[in-house]
């Protein structure tokens, strides 16, 4: 069993603490927090802490806090002979360089603590300074997750840029339609089996050949219509943004 730590018990810290606890190559002794937060009962067993200087032993020490926070707190882990190991998309290695054992386990997904998550479908990177600290990560990472993937800390880097257009730039393009909407005394209710159709159908078409709309097909008057409607100068500036991009992408005339 691989003794686990984990520091930090935001939207992160909390669903890897909840898999963890369900691991058979795992045992989660400890979750680290600055401020008191509601444990679910699943984890009530499991000693909580508020203080660095009450850490356990441990063989894995999971940082899951904000990426601009990880460098520093890291620097105030005391060195040992564990893995250090950090749950970010965008920081390096680099970002624990103070510790000779190093390393990311990073879940490649979008958590809110609303939500409840199921790791094993969540696809799982990682990455280490030595060959045997590797092989631990990936162990752990496939007692919880069916998705594992040994990747470099530059390839990762633009993993997370494309999951921040894939996700994060979506879900702000859904907060605007839900305003337009709300404008209107429309539910945005009615959008939802548009946007599941939409995120269902690249499970089987290239994100290129799934595309349709009225940029697609070069509907003009579609366009002029829709920029006509809209009053809100930087949800214009997008609109005619994302249009002209998806003309170029399909050599409409522009």
């Amino acid at each position: 069993m691989i003794s686990t730590v984990v520091l930090g018990f935001g939207n992160v810290g909390k669903h890897l603490c909840l898999a963890l606890e369900q691991s058979d190559a795992a045992q989660l002794v400890q979750i680290y927090n600055r401020s008191e937060s509601e444990v679910p009962e699943s984890l009530q067993k499991v000693e909580f802490i508020h203080e660095l200087g009450d850490l356990t032993r441990a063989d894995l020490y999971l940082i899951a806090l904000p990426d601009d926070a990880i460098k520093s707190f890291s620097d105030k882990l005391k060195k040992h002979n564990s893995v250090v190991a950090h749950t970010s998309g965008s920081k390096s290695l680099e970002a624990l360089k103070k510790h000779d054992r190093a390393g990311v386990f990073y879940p490649l997904q979008t958590f809110s603590s609303e939500r409840t998550m199921d790791l094993r479908t969540v696809p799982i990177c990682i990455e280490a300074k030595h060959p045997e600290d590797e092989a631990m990560l990936v162990q752990l990472a496939e007692s919880i997750s069916e998705k594992v993937k040994v990747i470099s800390s530059e390839e990762r880097k633009k993993l997370h840029l494309a999951a921040v257009f894939a996700s994060n730039f979506p879900n702000h393009l859904y907060h605007m339609a839900s305003e337009i909407l709300g404008e209107h005394q429309l539910d945005f209710d009615l959008l939802k089996p548009l946007i599941a159709e939409t995120a269902d159908k690249i499970q089987s078409l290239p994100p290129v050949d799934a595309q349709t709309g009225p940029a697609r097909r070069g509907d003009e008057n579609t366009i002029e219509n829709h920029l006509h409607l809209l009053t809100n100068s930087r949800f214009r500036e997008i609109y005619e943004l994302l249009t002209h991009s998806i003309k170029e992408t399909y050599g409409k005339k522009l």
